[in-house]
């Protein structure tokens, strides 16, 4: 419950700090990308560690009221969204490996732990690189909008369960 929670609010911070880096300042935008780099890997590495502790341990079963309907979408949304939370940070890390400027702009992980870019892509031709920079940049932005619109879903469906079906879904979720 505690990772769930850890990977819920760095998303919602990183979606709140993407969504803001192009109104800041140009003198901040570096501390925002880099916090947004940050955020993301430090999902990526609770994601890992969530994914072994949820093989390790079985979440209770879906309540007995659900419909055949909803135990398929409470699971296939469960998969897109561990999916989602896999190939955003991936996405982001293999878009910044290729970035032109990552030779010169070194990234510290919360500013204090050097970050290793993807050595098979930072060797690359720049062409090559460029054209990753650009295909892995566009991906991390669809996985973001799918993200937002599952995410969404998600949120309303635990809401839908609450108080339209009288479960206690969000107790469980909190308890």
């Amino acid at each position: 419950m505690v990772l769930h929670w850890a990977v819920a609010v760095l998303i919602i911070g990183n979606v709140v700090l993407g969504l803001a880096a192009d109104s800041l300042p140009d003198d901040w935008i570096r501390t925002a990308v880099d916090t947004h780099k940050s955020i993301g890997l430090t999902v990526l590495g609770l994601a890992v560690l969530r994914l072994l502790w949820r093989f390790a341990n079985p979440p209770p079963p879906l309540p007995e009221g659900f419909s055949p309907l909803e135990r398929f979408g409470a699971h296939a949304a469960h998969a897109a969204l561990y999916v989602l939370i896999f190939a955003l940070p991936i996405s982001g890390w293999i878009h910044d490996s290729a970035w032109s400027g990552a030779a010169t702009h070194p990234f510290l992980l919360w500013g204090v732990v050097p970050h290793v870019r993807i050595a098979a892509i930072t060797a690359l031709d720049p062409a090559t690189r460029e054209q990753i920079h650009a295909t892995f940049f566009a991906f991390h932005v669809w996985f973001a909008y799918a993200l937002y619109a599952l995410l969404a879903a998600h949120i309303l469906g635990a809401l839908k369960h609450q108080f339209w079906d009288g479960e206690r879904e969000l107790q469980r979720m909190l308890s």
